[in-house]
């Protein structure tokens, strides 16, 4: 029997009961809502896949809007003013990107390069006086993280992390499950995600450390880090880690291929997990005192399935880009400050654990978070 009922649970999220930092997860998203007197003006930092899926979730937002684009290659941008019908005058490269900061029609940039360049992007973002919404992992260090979030509160902007799946009604359920402890206390979490990369060329920048900041921790691992904190409400004090073996040593020179970890947190569960460029994986499984809880596909784009040991998970499948615009579009139209769950310390704070994760790799030993 649930010690505390779903509705029960929303509610208190809703009304800020007990909101401490790391538990500041947002109530169901309302995808369709009524419409907003304005939309935020978005323009996006890099037109690569994942910027697709972001321009098709802006379509269907209630609050933000495709605004303008900004990329180092001039047919992209020709290409998505037809598409989305953007103006010259919201169109910029790398070069001339400062000049955004006189735009008054852009609200909000969204980062969306390589990792490696995260931080560049923002800083110039917030710069130019604009609100910054970078995808995850937030940069390749945790010095990075700190200069980034220094770079927003000096320009006085609002820096927001690109987690989708905050707002996703799945996994918003698994945080109830775990943070209510309705089946007890969880004891063991095992979260992996992995993709065969068949084909895909040495000279991509998922290969290069200095653009990526690593390999598949960084690109995939940081949703296994962010589902084991957010679900169980808690942060890791210490992390175990091993390296897989390498399958294409002509391609995995500068990051690795695959790598195992274990994240030990205060209440004594343990998070085990794998990311992977040679094989597919995508599962959420949480063993408790009374019962599990789990999703497979997991923390992917879905759609996604699940079930507890009391029966079927059954949830809407959303647009997880529309939902997360909207989440954040929300709170920056009304002129609040972001939650943490979804600002930029939540960010360092999965570098933290990042960081972690390969040094313990890297040595062999167990490596203690403060």
């Amino acid at each position: 029997m649930e010690r505390y009922p779903r509705r029960h649970f929303l509610q208190q999220l809703g009304a800020g009961i007990g909101a401490s930092a790391i538990a500041s997860m947002p109530a169901l998203p309302v995808v369709a809502g009524p419409p907003a007197a304005r939309k935020l003006n978005v323009a996006l930092c890099g037109l690569g896949r994942y910027a697709g899926y972001l321009a098709e979730g802006m379509l269907l937002s209630t609050y933000c809007r495709l605004a303008g684009v900004v990329s180092g290659t001039p047919a992209k941008i020709t290409d998505w003013q037809k598409r989305y019908n953007i103006p010259s005058k919201n169109c910029y490269n790398y070069q001339n990107f400062d000049e955004i900061a006189a735009n008054k029609d852009i609200d909000v940039v969204y980062v969306v390069v390589p990792n490696g360049l995260h931080k560049t992007f923002t800083i110039r973002a917030a710069k130019a006086g604009k609100h910054v919404i970078v995808e995850k992992p937030m940069a390749v260090s945790v010095a990075e993280c700190e200069e980034m979030i220094a770079a927003c509160k000096t320009a006085g902007v609002q820096l927001a992390i690109g987690y989708r799946l905050h707002y996703e009604p799945y996994h918003q359920e698994l945080v109830r499950l775990g943070r209510q402890k309705v089946f007890g206390q969880v004891r063991f979490i095992d979260v992996s995600l992995g993709y065969r990369l068949d084909g895909i060329p040495p000279t991509d920048w998922h290969l290069k450390k200095a653009l990526s900041g690593g390999g598949p921790l960084m690109n995939l691992g940081v949703y296994c880090v962010q589902s084991s904190r957010y679900v169980l409400g808690e942060e890791p004090i210490a992390v175990t880690a091993q390296f897989g073996p390498v399958q294409h040593p002509e391609l995995y020179t500068e990051v690795e291929e695959s790598i195992t970890w274990q994240l030990i947190f205060p209440s004594g569960a343990i998070a085990t997990s794998t990311s992977a460029n040679n094989f597919g994986v995508d599962r959420f499984y949480a063993s408790a005192d009374t019962g599990f809880f789990e999703l497979s596909p997991a923390v992917s784009y879905g759609p996604f399935r699940g079930r507890t040991s009391t029966g079927e998970l059954n949830f809407p499948d959303i647009n997880q880009q529309a939902a997360q615009l909207d989440g954040i579009g929300q709170v920056l139209l009304a002129g609040q400050t972001l939650p943490d769950h979804i600002a930029g310390i939540e960010g360092l704070k999965d570098l933290r654990v990042l960081e972690a994760i390969y040094k313990a790799a890297e040595t062999g030993q167990k490596v203690t978070l403060p």
